[in-house]
């Protein structure tokens, strides 16, 4: 082998190139990312029931899907809520590996098998099938910068012409409007009807029977006009579009030939289509578009599409109308992962300094310091392979390989450097000579080091994934390692090494760098001796010092018992979240006052650059007593105050919100995997298998929330 590529030095080199190329093609291919997929896949269904409370959109809409969907491939378990504003939603959680693209044809296979058996309104509006992830990439907020347009205005407007050309980017993985777009109100006054002996029933049917599309044919046309003179097309009344048009609606003619029509009876206006969320942005009132993200997609580049795409759009907004991102999870990302780059340069730099204090000589140390970045651009290969992303645990493992990837190459130079030095031979007979004796122990070690990172890729569950990215990283990178040392390595020792001329050192420069080797070179012989002198110490007394490893081992296994458990730290990713739930009959206008007062609250911390707030939703549900603020921190170099981190503010906070009586508020620090919840902690489902019904469950809940509040722990 050795003799193979210090033959064909241009071979070596090709594969080194390769191994860099494919590397290069794989950095710009991957998916950049906090950390990969670590929640099991899963599917959203989404159906909307106007009107309807929570017991009747559960037993004709969420219960009927609930059945048909446990036939699913791979099915692991399923949740759904039933809310108050005529909303359902049910997830389908599948198992680990899942392909989500092959689940969700089997869910809308199974949805159009029921959907015949759902309420007509339920069909009209259609149910939605998403597999996007459940937080949010990022909030775009449209305002008017005059307050001459209103808040419906923007809604309409984004969703005419902005929601389907975010819908579009490669890695969004849904679009959602908090806001509204324009809609018929017709506002039925009960006793006009009565008075004209009339329902609501009555009037809607009117309406849908006139405010139909009808088709008008054509004249002249074949096979029954063939003599005719022209062809012409006959275009039929539309739909109404107008409010006129609709007031002109006739509901009933009388016998006395005089007409009752819709205007007669109802207020008609062109209104909200929804008035189930309201947001606002530092206080004034917007229409909020909210990206989520699609799975295995690249954070950074969506978020980057996004904005180029809104600035393309830009021009065609209202008049005094711009956009802001009020509240972006991408900086902390690119944060993160810039900070483990330097860390990666530090270390290498580091293991650089280190290789060349003990080799002592510029050429040694060239050959591994250029075979480390060539293996770890390379490992990027192996990662776009097996599937994996450029997140924070592959760049740890990146990282922890930068001492590792060197080794091989050491090997080989020291080797061949020792082989000119004892037997006086030119380099390219040392290298065939060297690498001949080395090849097999160097690959032996490699396999060793594979063989204990490739079981801890098979680890099941949540935290398996998490050690599988490690596991790939190192794995890859060690054998990407150990190729280069045994060509490239081989041929740059051939053509770089030389053997000493055992001249003096001259120069100052020179002189001064035998000096620090010659006080590195004393000191460390002198090391070596004590260290050979304890070890024959220990060895005259072997019992005491295996008692001393014993005890060293149970006060080890003591502390680690000890010390708190996690799954992962919580970090300031600057953002965090306040979540507002009021009780059973608080009205929207109510809740919003206690959002308010919240957002005076928090504007008062220096730290806070950002706060919007939605008034009808939260992570927890929707409705009118329900909101969520968004709040977003200044950069980390404008916060280097300990007092001004997350968890400080969130505790402030939190202590703040208790004068607030409207409603419980509490602020939320963001989990580290968003993929995990939307919030920090653990959540925990009571389920009825008794038969309790909802009073009885009611109770449960509370009884070990009280319990929970109680524990010292929690």
């Amino acid at each position: 082998m050795g003799s193979f590529f210090v033959l064909r030095p241009v071979f070596a080199w090709v594969v080194a190139l390769f191994l860099l190329l494919f590397g290069l093609i794989a950095v710009v291919l991957l998916p950049v990312e906090q950390y990969p997929n670590i929640a099991p896949p899963s599917i959203t269904i989404q159906a909307t029931f106007r009107g309807a409370d929570t017991t009747t959109i559960d037993r004709t809409v969420t219960s009927i899907i609930e059945e048909e969907m446990n036939g699913v491939d791979n099915f692991l378990y399923m949740a759904s809520v039933s809310r108050a504003n005529g909303t359902a939603q049910i997830t389908v959680t599948l198992q680990p590996g899942t392909d989500l693209d092959v689940a969700r044809s089997q869910v809308q296979d199974r949805l159009s098998r029921v959907e015949p058996r759902l309420p007509q309104e339920v069909r009209q509006l259609g149910v939605a099938v998403t597999k996007a992830s459940s937080g949010f990439l990022m909030l775009l907020a449209l305002q008017s910068e005059s307050g001459n347009v209103s808040a419906v205005e923007m809604g309409n407007f984004a969703s005419n012409n902005i929601l389907n050309e975010l819908r579009r980017i490669r890695g969004v993985g849904d679009v959602q409007l908090f806001g509204s777009s324009y809609a018929m109100r017709i506002w039925l006054d009960e006793r006009k009807l009565a008075s004209f002996q009339m329902s609501a029933s009555d009037a809607m049917r009117a309406v849908q029977e006139q405010n139909a599309q009808t088709i008008g044919g054509s004249l002249g046309d074949l096979p029954l006009a063939r003599g005719a003179d022209f062809n012409a097309q006959i275009v039929a009344q539309s739909r109404f579009s107008t409010p006129e048009q609709f007031r002109q609606v006739i509901l009933r003619v009388n016998n006395d030939g005089s007409l009752v029509r819709l205007g007669d009876v109802a207020r008609v206006e062109l209104g909200n289509e929804s008035y189930n969320f309201r947001l606002s942005v530092n206080g004034k009132e917007a229409a909020g578009i909210a990206i989520q993200l699609a799975n295995d997609a690249n954070a950074l580049d969506v978020a980057r599409q996004v904005r180029q795409r809104m600035a393309e759009l830009e021009p065609v907004f209202p008049a005094g109308v711009g956009w802001t991102v009020p509240f972006d999870t991408t900086p902390f990302i690119t944060t993160s992962i810039s900070s483990v780059l330097v860390t990666m340069v530090e270390a290498l730099l580091l293991v650089t300094a280190m290789v060349f204090l003990f080799l002592q000589s510029w050429r040694s140390t060239l050959i591994p310091t250029l075979i480390v970045p060539i293996a770890l651009i390379g490992t990027c290969a192996g990662l776009f392979l097996f599937g994996a992303s450029i997140n924070l645990l592959s760049l740890f493992g990146m990282v922890v390989a930068i001492g590792v990837l060197n080794d091989d190459a050491i090997v080989v130079s020291e080797n061949v450097a020792r082989i000119m030095q004892d037997e006086k031979i030119s380099a390219p007979e040392a290298t065939r000579k060297a690498v001949g004796q080395v090849w097999g122990p160097i690959i032996a070690s490699t396999l060793v080091l594979v063989a204990v990172f490739v079981p801890m890729a098979m680890f099941p569950g949540s935290s398996g994934a998490i050690y599988r990215q490690f596991s790939i990283t190192l794995s890859v990178a060690i054998v990407v390692s150990t190729v280069l040392a045994l060509s490239l390595g081989a041929a740059l020792c051939a053509t770089l090494l030389k053997l000493p001329d055992g001249q003096p050192p001259k120069g100052r420069i020179s002189k001064g760098k035998q000096w620090v080797f010659d006080k590195f070179n004393g000191g460390f012989d002198a090391m070596t001796r004590q260290y050979v002198r304890a070890v024959e110490h220990m060895l005259l007394r072997p019992l005491r010092w295996m008692l001393i490893f014993l005890g060293v081992c149970g006060l080890t296994i003591f502390l680690f018992s000890r010390l708190p458990g996690g799954y992962l730290p919580l970090e300031d990713q600057g953002y965090f979240f306040v979540s507002y739930t009021g009780a059973p009959g608080t009205t929207a206008d109510q809740t919003e006052a206690a959002v308010q007062q919240a957002e005076s609250q928090l504007r008062q911390l220096p730290a806070v650059r950002n706060v919007a707030s939605v008034v009808g939703f939260n992570f927890f549900g929707q409705g009118q007593t329900a909101a969520l603020s968004f709040v977003d921190l200044h950069p980390w170099s404008e916060r280097t105050d300990r007092s001004e981190a997350v968890d400080a503010l969130v505790g402030r906070s939190n202590l703040a919100f208790r004068s607030i009586p409207q409603a419980m508020i509490f602020a939320l620090n963001p989990p580290p995997i968003p993929s995990m919840g939307n919030a920090s902690g653990f959540s925990m489902k009571v389920q009825d298998r008794t038969a309790q019904g909802g009073a009885g469950l009611a109770a449960t809940g509370a009884a070990m929330i009280a319990a929970a509040a109680a524990s010292p722990v929690l």
